[in-house]
């Protein structure tokens, strides 16, 4: 049973950053693509970022971009998502997903795992 479990989500005012961690379980981390999306109140899911397997790879979504960074450590399989200088526009739920390739992926159709989703606040 793969399992992923975020943390690191909290109230925080603009400009400031906040570090998001996903830990998984269950199957091979190191063989799967990993990725962040966030759903704001009212909006839908929308995409984040993505890691290929091995890292090399991320992707970003337009709005984050020299603002988010997006790390995996296959040793500890864990993934992370830097967020600096946050805005009130980032404020939502954000979950890891784990993906069903090892490409890196911006479609959450590509991804079949999912966790609990952090709440990331931002005050103005």
């Amino acid at each position: 049973q793969v399992q992923l479990v975020e943390s690191g989500g909290g109230l925080v005012q603009a400009g400031d950053s906040l570090r998001l961690s996903c830990v998984a379980s269950g199957r091979t981390f190191s063989s799967y693509a990993m990725g962040w999306f966030r759903q704001a109140p009212g909006k839908e899911r929308e995409f984040v970022s993505a890691i290929s397997w091995s890292g090399i790879t991320t992707r970003y979504a337009d709005s984050v971009k020299e603002r988010f960074t997006i790390s995996r450590d296959n040793a500890k399989n864990t993934v992370t998502l830097q967020m600096n200088n946050l805005k009130p526009e980032d404020t939502a739920v954000y979950y890891c997903a784990g993906g069903v390739s090892r490409l890196a992926q911006t479609d959450g159709t590509q991804f079949a795992y999912w966790g609990q989703g952090t709440l990331v606040t931002i005050s103005e």
